[in-house]
């Protein structure tokens, strides 16, 4: 049997509240999981990387808060299914952060059916299973927070770069994915935005453009997700939030 959640303090919304985390093994995932967690959430973990998954939980409940690992591909269905079965046990599932991707460069016209599964498979369809999983476990509850990650490059009339075709196209989805959500959410007092930034310091970016300065950092986005978290969502439930680069 689960503990109940503490009455959250004024003002904060993740406080005691239960949290699920795509993604968390590094980058924005972890950073966003970190930052929850210090504002008061217990955050479940989810990653396919299952030792880096264990750093984070364990520099979060070192660090006072609350954290359950719980490897998961999100591509996989039955993945998906077992993590918030394994969440369900926990409590009350109040927000999900879905920041689980992968972006490899490669020409067009060499972009492999392979590729081009893998990548709308994980930023797509994997988005997608866990928001259907999280809108289900919301419902009874009459309210949930549903964060998803885009990005410049699936925005319309934004500067986009070659190499990028999967990539682009998933996050075109996810931002009409949200959309989608936040219409059958508005009902059930669900709440879905999505974050598109541009150049994040991350592993990811590192590996697929060395040469590209990236003027955010994993805890600026994390610490705008635990603003808006806290704030109410409602009544911008639905949009996309373009983040540039401050450099």
């Amino acid at each position: 049997m689960s503990e109940p959640a503490p009455p959250a303090p004024a003002g904060r919304w993740l406080a005691g509240r239960l949290a699920v985390v795509t993604g968390a093994s590094r980058g924005i995932g972890a950073a966003t999981a970190a930052a929850m967690a210090a504002a008061g959430a217990h955050v479940v973990l989810a990653a396919r990387d299952r030792q880096a998954l264990d750093g984070v939980a364990g520099r979060i409940t070192a660090a006072g808060g609350r954290a359950t690992p719980v490897p998961t591909d999100v591509s996989d269905e039955a993945a998906v299914e077992r993590l918030f079965a394994r969440t369900a046990g926990l409590g009350q599932l109040g927000a999900l952060i879905c920041a689980a991707g992968v972006l490899t460069s490669v020409p067009f016209a060499g972009t492999s059916s392979a590729t081009w599964g893998e990548t709308l498979g994980i930023n797509l369809t994997g988005t997608f299973l866990c928001c259907r999983a999280a809108f289900t476990a919301m419902l009874p509850a009459g309210e949930g927070r549903i964060v998803n990650f885009g990005s410049l490059s699936g925005v319309y009339a934004t500067e986009k770069f070659p190499g990028l075709a999967a990539y682009n196209v998933s996050k075109y989805g996810v931002i009409g994915l949200t959309e989608a959500i936040a219409v059958e959410g508005k009902p059930h007092g669900i709440s879905a935005i999505c974050l598109s930034p541009g150049a994040v310091d991350t592993q990811m970016l590192r590996r697929a453009n060395p040469a590209l300065r990236p003027g955010l950092t994993p805890d600026d986005v994390a610490e705008l997700i635990v603003a808006l978290l806290d704030s109410p969502l409602a009544p911008v439930s639905g949009a996309n939030i373009p983040l540039f680069s401050n450099a």
